[in-house]
């Protein structure tokens, strides 16, 4: 299993949740057909506009297709930056370790 760290979790003006992991790229990722798509021009993975499910319940989705699919393990550091989380995102996500 590859590790590699989160750099970034944002939300973007799309209202996607974006995740850029530092170093691994997933071009194709939306082959998988689980919603979770690969930006290539900015390097994040993102989801479509929470319908149903939560920002919450797609942060666990895409670093559960990502680590069952891919073989990467994306975890979260003191140097990931939050961009338009809310803090009681924020906390839920740092919750699940």
């Amino acid at each position: 299993m590859k590790i590699d760290q989160i750099s970034e979790i944002g939300i973007d003006i799309e209202e996607r949740l974006c995740i850029k992991p530092s170093i691994a790229r997933f071009d194709l990722i939306y082959r998988k057909a689980t919603e979770v798509h690969w930006d290539a021009n900015g390097l994040f993975l993102f989801s479509p506009k929470p319908r149903e499910l939560t920002y919450l319940d797609w942060y666990i989705h895409i670093v559960a297709v990502v680590n069952d699919e891919c073989g990467y393990k994306l975890v979260l550091s003191d140097k990931t930056i939050w961009t338009n989380i809310l803090i009681e995102l924020k906390q839920q996500i740092l919750e699940l370790g």
